[in-house]
This record gives C-alpha cells, sequence and structure tokens, in this order.
C-alpha cells in the first residue's frame, strides 16, 4: 500500500503509546511507523524491541528517532521527507491520543485511491464516550483563534457554530479549507510536487491548518464521515499556562503570516465552502 506514519512523543502517557501503537500494526497496511521521540531521554527507544515481533507479522518497520525538540510540525517534516526518498504514497500524521480500528487506515487508502483530485482526508473524529468533534472548519479569523478563547462560550454559539461549519450536519463528504490536524492522511506527492510541508516556524498549535490551507489550494482537502476515529483530547492549552502562551504565539505568526483582518484568500475559500453547503442536496 506505500503507506508510512509518524506521531511525535514528548512525555508520553505509556496508555496513549499502546493505544496508538495496537491500531497502527494492527491495521497491517502500514510499512514504516517513524517515531519521532522528542522527550529529554530516549526510553522510548525500548519501543522498537517490545513491538518488533508484532510489528514484523504485520510488514511494518518501527523506525525509531530520538530528536532534539525543534517543534511538532519540524519533526513530522523529518518522518515525510524520509518517506517520500522512500517511495511512499500516503503518509499519516498522528496525535500521541488517538485510536482506531484496524479497517481504518484500508479504508482511507481505498478513498484516496478513488479520489485522486483529494490531498488530504479527514475522517469522522470522536470523544472516547461517541460525542462528535467538530474539526470542519472555516479558515479563522483572529476572534475565532483569540478573542473567543477569553469570552465567555455563551457569547458566541452562533459565530462558533458556523465557524465549526455545523449546519454541514458532518453526514456528508465536504471540502473545507480548514481541518484538524489530530489525523493527517496525506498524500505525499502533492506536497512533494508542490513543496507543501509543516512550516518550521511554528512550535506547536496552528501548523495544521497553515498546512491545510496551502493544501486547499492545489487540491482538495475532504472530510469523511463513512470512517471513524476517537481523539481523547485532553485540551492542553485550557488547562496548562505553557502551552495557552504557546498556542497565542502560533496564532500571532499565523495571522502576521496570512492577514490579521484582511485576508482576501481567506475570505474566497470560506466563501467557497460556504456556498458549496448551501447547495448541497438534504
Amino acid at each position: 500500500m506505500n503507506l508510512t506514519a509518524s506521531v511525535v512523543l514528548f512525555n508520553t502517557p505509556r496508555s496513549q503509546i499502546e493505544s496508538l501503537f495496537k491500531s497502527v500494526i494492527e491495521s497491517n497496511c502500514v510499512e514504516t511507523f517513524y517515531i519521532i521521540d522528542n522527550s529529554p531521554s530516549d526510553k522510548w527507544r525500548i519501543l522498537e524491541e517490545e513491538y518488533a515481533e508484532r510489528a514484523e507479522i504485520a510488514g511494518t518497520k518501527i523506525r525509531y528517532i530520538h530528536n532534539q525538540n525543534f517543534g511538532y510540525g519540524t519533526s513530522h517534516n523529518l518522518a515525510m521527507h524520509e518517506a517520500i526518498e522512500n517511495g511512499a504514497v500516503y503518509h499519516v500524521v498522528l496525535n500521541p491520543d488517538i485510536y482506531f480500528g484496524a479497517e481504518v487506515l484500508t479504508a482511507l487508502v481505498r478513498f484516496m485511491d478513488e479520489n485522486p483530485d483529494a490531498a488530504y482526508v479527514l475522517p469522522k473524529v470522536i470523544y472516547p464516550n461517541g460525542e462528535i468533534q467538530y474539526l470542519c472548519k472555516l479558515l479563522p479569523t483572529p476572534s475565532d483563534l483569540i478573542f473567543r478563547r477569553f469570552l465567555p462560550k455563551s457569547w458566541g454559539v452562533k459565530r462558533n457554530d458556523r465557524y465549526c461549519l455545523k449546519m454541514s450536519g458532518y453526514d456528508k463528504v465536504i471540502n473545507p479549507p480548514c481541518l484538524s490536524g489530530c489525523f493527517m492522511f496525506m498524500r505525499l506527492a502533492t506536497l512533494q510536487e508542490n513543496d507543501i510541508f509543516f512550516d518550521d516556524g511554528y512550535f506547536m498549535y496552528c501548523e495544521d491548518f497553515d498546512l491545510i490551507r496551502r493544501l486547499h489550494r492545489v487540491a482538495k482537502t475532504l472530510y469523511l464521515p463513512d470512517v471513524t476515529i476517537v481523539h481523547d483530547h485532553a485540551r492542553e492549552s485550557y488547562k496548562s499556562r505553557k502551552m495557552l502562551v504557546a498556542h497565542i504565539k502560533s496564532a500571532v505568526r499565523y495571522f502576521n503570516k496570512w492577514g490579521w483582518f484582511f485576508d482576501r484568500e481567506r475570505r474566497e475559500m470560506n466563501k467557497g465552502i460556504l456556498g458549496e453547503l448551501r447547495n448541497a442536496p438534504n
């Protein structure tokens, strides 16, 4: 299938690692699983040995890289560039707090094979309790990413529902310009041909919005509700002051790059998906 995958670890709980490894290896279709360990020590090197037998049976090579912590996107870039050099067709960027059934990756390969104009696909994402996560979005404005973080939720319910494209029903394939980066299934040829990789200037947060926006310029970035994964999302920037500061810094970088209040491309891309949803059959 020529499919590779990567995850970045940083003081990651053992329970998350085991759930994700189980998902990847039992898929029986990942040729190389890149473990980019940005932790202070290389204690997770042991994973190569612990999962060696199961990985071999599944035809998966575990490639462990202990790396200086240059950031989330920069670390995944290492894996994607090596995957391209080795001839991979698809690559999936995984958060460590993701898990999924054995059929998921095969289904996504099949979907991408059948949709050559797509560069990215995000499956339906749910919490462990089965509640859906609304991860299809418009390209954000400053109020979407920064201001609403500090205001009561009740003050912007309608605006947030529009931003998260809830009017789509999340029950059909749509082509939003912005999607979550918790599970990024991508066509590597599109990245290579257009030199679209993570911007190394982001340390953590917003690097996914930036990359998907650039992909959306040249290909479809799709949401697929027929396939489901679980995201045990902890929303760390709501709990940690350090993570909140990192989130704000990344948002500032994003808007400095693309425009704060005057962003013609944002307006056109958002207009496109809203028009698509208005004209979609019920």
